[in-house]
C-alpha cells in the first residue's frame, strides 16, 4: 500500500491534515470520507514496504482467524440479545485472551465512550480489523442490522479458517518429507561421507566421478557451513525485503498462481474467496465499486488485487461488470458466465455464492489428491539421492575389491 498525505475539513468545518494508507487515491478518499473527513488535497507519499523495512510489521503476528470467529460469534450473541454495545465491548475486552485484540478493543471502547461509532472506532486499527470487517459493520450500523452483519462475518471467517486448515493438512506430509531429506543430506555430508573419504584416502586409489562429487560436497559442508547458514538467512531476508516491495509482491503473487501442481489449487481458492467476499458485500448493501475494492484487498494477492482495481476503474468509467471481468484475464469462464447472468438478472450475489461453493468443492478435492500428485516427485528426489550415494560409495569399494583379487 501507499501512504497518502491529505488536507481537508471535518464535518464541523475545522481543518485537519495527516496520513492515510490505501492502495489507490480513490480508496484513500473513501477511507477519509468514512472517517468524516472531506479531503481537499491528497498527495501520494512513499510506498509502504520498500527497502526501509518496518521491523515491527515483520515480527508482529496477525490476529488468528479463530480469535476473530469467536469475537464475531460473541458480539452477535450479545447484540441479538439486546445488550448495550458499550457494555458488550467492555465485557469482551475483559475476557479477551489475545493481547493484540485486547489492546484494540480497549481503544475501541474508549472511542465509543467519546461518541464514535463502532465501525469508525475499529477503522483506527487496520492491523486488527480489516477494511472488509469495518465496512460490514458500517453497513450493519446504518441499516440497524448489526447482528446480521456480525453473523455473516462469523460465517465468512469460519469458511476461510476451514479452507486454511485443509491446505495445511494437505501440505503436512510433503513438508515433513522435504525437512527429513534436508536433515539426512546434512548428516550424511557432515558425519558419514568424511569417514569413507578418509578410508579411500588411505588406499590411494583413483576415485570415480560420483565419489569425487560426494567428497567435494562433503568438504564444502564441513568447512563452510557457517557461510552456508549466513547465505541462507541472507537470501531469506533479501527475499522478504523484495516481497515487501510493490513490484516484488505482485510478481511473487503472480508466480504463486502459476506454480506447478499447487498453482491451480491456489487460483481456485482465491476465486472462491473473491466470489464469497464480493457476494457478501453486495448482499449487505455495499456499493458495487466499494465492494469490488474491498474484495480485492481481502484476497491478499497483489496481482489479483491490481487487476480488480483496474476493473473498478473501468466500471466507474461506464463499462459493464462482465466486460471488465473478461478484459482482466484472471477469471475462469465459469465466473465470467455467472457474473454475466447475474448482471442481467440482478442476482449477482446469489450466483457468486454458488460459484464460491463450487470452487470450495474443487479445492477440497484437489487438496485430497494433492499428496498423491506430489508423491512421484518426492520419490524421484529420494531415489536420486540413494542412487548418487550408492554409486559414490560402492563404486570405489568394488574397485578396491577387484584390485585386491587381482
Amino acid at each position: 500500500m501507499s501512504v497518502f498525505h491529505y488536507r481537508g475539513r471535518n464535518l464541523d468545518g475545522s481543518k485537519v491534515s495527516g496520513h492515510v494508507e490505501a492502495a489507490t487515491v480513490e480508496l484513500a478518499t473513501e477511507a477519509l470520507m468514512a472517517k468524516g473527513v472531506i479531503p481537499t488535497e491528497i498527495n501520494a507519499g512513499k510506498q509502504r514496504g520498500g527497502l526501509n523495512l518496518d521491523l515491527s510489521a515483520l515480527f508482529t503476528p496477525a490476529i488468528p482467524l479463530e480469535v476473530l470467529v469467536i469475537f464475531c460469534r460473541q458480539m452477535y450473541s450479545l447484540t441479538k440479545a439486546g445488550v448495550p454495545l458499550l457494555r458488550s465491548m467492555r465485557g469482551l475486552t475483559q475476557n479477551c485472551s489475545n493481547k493484540q485484540l485486547k489492546e484494540a478493543l480497549e481503544d475501541v471502547t474508549n472511542e465509543l465512550t467519546n461518541g464514535r461509532s463502532l465501525s469508525s472506532a475499529m477503522q483506527l486499527h487496520p492491523k486488527v480489523f480489516s477494511p472488509l470487517f469495518v465496512s460490514m459493520l458500517s453497513v450493519g450500523e446504518n441499516t440497524g442490522r448489526l447482528d446480521d452483519a456480525l453473523l455473516q462475518l462469523a460465517n465468512y471467517y469460519e469458511q476461510e479458517l476451514e479452507t486454511r486448515k485443509r491446505i495445511k493438512t494437505a501440505m503436512r506430509y510433503p513438508t515433513f518429507v522435504i525437512i527429513f531429506i534436508t536433515l539426512a543430506m546434512f548428516v550424511l555430508n557432515v558425519k558419514v561421507i568424511p569417514q569413507f573419504s578418509s578410508m579411500f584416502a588411505r588406499f590411494g586409489v583413483d576415485l570415480p566421478l560420483p565419489t569425487r562429487i560426494l567428497i567435494a560436497t562433503s568438504d564444502f559442508f564441513v568447512n563452510y557451513w557457517p557461510f552456508m547458514l549466513a547465505a541462507i538467512f541472507g537470501l531469506l531476508f533479501a527475499f522478504r525485503a523484495w516481497v515487501q516491495t510493490a513490484k516484488g509482491r505482485e510478481k511473487w503473487d503472480k508466480f504463486r498462481l502459476r506454480m506447478p501442481v499447487i498453482g491451480s489449487v491456489v487460483n481456485r481458492a482465491q476465486l472462491a474467496r473473491f466470489s464469497r467476499t464480493f457476494s457478501l458485500m453486495l448482499k449487505a448493501g455495499v456499493p458495487l465499486n466499494q465492494s469490488l475494492a474491498l474484495s480485492a484487498e481481502a484476497l491478499d494477492n497483489r496481482f489479483l488485487e491490481n487487476r480488480l482495481l483496474e476493473m473498478k476503474a473501468s466500471i466507474e468509467a461506464g463499462s459493464s461488470i462482465s466486460n471488465t471481468a473478461i478484459a482482466s484475464g484472471v477469471f475462469t469462464p465459469l465466473v465470467i458466465q455467472m457474473i454475466s447472468v447475474g448482471e442481467e438478472t440482478g442476482r449477482i450475489d446469489e450466483l457468486l455464492i454458488e460459484v464460491a461453493d463450487f470452487y470450495d468443492r474443487e479445492v477440497d478435492y484437489d487438496l485430497k489428491t494433492l499428496t498423491a500428485r506430489i508423491e512421484p516427485f518426492l520419490l524421484v528426489v529420494v531415489a536420486g539421492m540413494v542412487l548418487v550415494l550408492a554409486l559414490g560409495i560402492f563404486l570405489p569399494m568394488w574397485g578396491m575389491m577387484d584390485a585386491l583379487k587381482g
